[in-house]
């Protein structure tokens, strides 16, 4: 691998969300709420975004604030994968 790949791979894109649904195998469905301004009316909105994510020893659950990174595609809709586990659910 070259030097220029190298350092292209060291700039994944890191997230933090919280779990909303951990019912399927080796994946959770992680809610990412970004705060953005809205180009007409200069409101602050929230936008929510659902990634799918892999989580190979199945360590998250519902609730708790997750980080997850990106990665190459692992199946039909999963391309991001668990880094930690932030903050567990009361």
């Amino acid at each position: 691998m070259t030097e220029e790949n190298a350092s292209e791979r060291g700039r994944r894109k890191v997230r933090e969300g919280i779990v909303v649904s951990s019912v399927m195998d080796k994946t959770v469905v992680v809610a990412i709420t970004e705060r953005v301004r809205h180009p007409r009316y200069q409101r602050t909105v929230q936008r929510t975004k659902r990634l799918y994510v892999h989580d190979a020893e199945g360590e998250s659950k519902v609730g708790d604030t997750v980080r997850v990174m990106e990665t190459r595609p692992i199946s039909k809709l999963k391309r991001w994968r668990l880094v930690e586990v932030v903050e567990r659910a009361r």
